[in-house]
């Protein structure tokens, strides 16, 4: 893997003043026309974590405003709106070419004793070495590459910085989840620190990876057809319990609405001994391309 693929590097963001930050695009989507939104996530709560001392993530919310330039630098600036004695509230503002192209507010949660502890059950599914990897050049992949998009079979030819295996590969081949649950199992393809932080960071990368998908599960479509055009608007992260980015986890997808353009979808990170350690929502627009009528 070349340096520019990796998540220690795009979450390492060079200082510009105590509160502003410059993060770049991995060498290997500058083919790309925009930048991946996970990444903007993940740059953003590493800005704000660099401003925050002896308290950890647990909420993000935040909107893409504008598509990012890849070939571009962001820069980051910082806000502290709050440092309480158990919470601190900070918030971000991605810019380009002195445009915002990305808000968040993230919060940040000293340890504390709880009374209650609870959480969900994590589905029951083959684990991450039962499954095959998401290999385009697997049975039924030629399918898959035949009809994907270029910009993503770029995408997966490329050198990425998660590893991704899917419960239900099928469902990339139109067949249809009748349900519309999804599961991915997903890990950093490199050993990274023992900073909790960037391990939330690099969680909060992964979180934007194929998310929006799962509101077309029941209907035997994806993102990846050249007639479908998505893109996530906003998103939402809890962090719940400790974790490391770099085992796998199961990445379990849901989609409880689509309606006038729109879809929402939901996912819960588990560790593979059924710990749940993060919560993702998000909502994205999810279009069919209208073929254009044939010339008289």
């Amino acid at each position: 893997m070349t340096d520019r693929a990796r998540l220690t590097t795009i979450l390492d963001l060079e200082p510009v003043t105590a509160d502003v930050f410059r993060g770049f695009s991995p060498q290997t989507t500058m083919d790309f026309k925009r930048v991946f939104g996970g990444q903007v996530i993940a740059q953003a709560l590493a800005a704000a974590g660099r401003t925050v001392e002896g308290r950890a993530p647990h909420s993000l919310h935040c909107y893409f405003i504008l598509a990012g330039d890849p070939t571009i630098p962001i820069v980051y600036e910082v806000a502290r709106l709050n440092d309480g004695r158990s919470f601190a509230t900070r918030r971000i503002t991605a810019q380009q070419n002195d445009q915002v192209i990305f808000s968040m507010i993230a919060s940040f949660h000293a340890d504390e004793e709880g009374a209650f502890d609870h959480q969900a059950a994590m589905p029951d599914v083959p684990g991450p070495n039962e499954i095959q990897p998401f290999d385009l050049k697997a049975p039924g992949g030629e399918k898959l590459l035949r009809e994907m998009p270029n910009v993503i079979r770029r995408f997966y030819e490329s050198e990425r910085p998660v590893e991704l295996r899917a419960v239900q590969f099928r469902r990339y081949l139109g067949e249809k989840v009748p349900d519309g649950q999804v599961q991915l199992w997903v890990r950093a393809t490199e050993t990274l620190s023992g900073d909790p932080l960037q391990h939330q960071c690099a969680l909060a990368y992964i979180s934007d990876f194929a998310l929006i998908d799962s509101a077309l599960a029941r209907y035997g479509r994806t993102v990846f057809e050249n007639r479908i055009i998505a893109a996530s608007l906003d998103h939402a992260m809890w962090f719940h319990r400790p974790f490391r980015a770099d085992e796998w986890l199961l990445y379990s997808q849901e989609s409880p609405n689509a309606r006038d353009g729109l879809g929402l979808a939901r996912g819960m990170f588990f560790k593979q001994d059924g710990t749940l350690v993060a919560s993702v929502a998000q909502e994205g627009s999810i279009r069919e391309r209208r073929e254009k009528p044939a010339a008289t």
